[in-house]
């Protein structure tokens, strides 16, 4: 049983096997234009932030007191 993949920029169907060459994409096109994508952060992935700017602004913090000159 042979196994495909969608490309993941053109939906071209892909075998998946050693010797797709670009797997999971079709071509070295596709697989360019993903990194042009990610470079451009036209995909990016989720972070949660660590501490909400409410939350510090409300415990009396300033944007200056974390870029002080040390």
């Amino acid at each position: 049983m042979t196994t495909t993949v969608k490309c993941p920029t053109c939906q071209k169907e892909v075998i998946w096997n050693s010797e797709s060459k670009f797997k999971p994409f079709c071509s070295d096109r596709c697989k360019l234009i993903d990194l042009g994508d990610w470079a451009s952060e036209k995909h990016a992935i989720p972070v949660k932030s660590e501490f909400d700017p409410e939350t510090l602004d409300g415990l009396g913090y300033d944007e200056a007191d974390f870029f002080k000159d040390q």
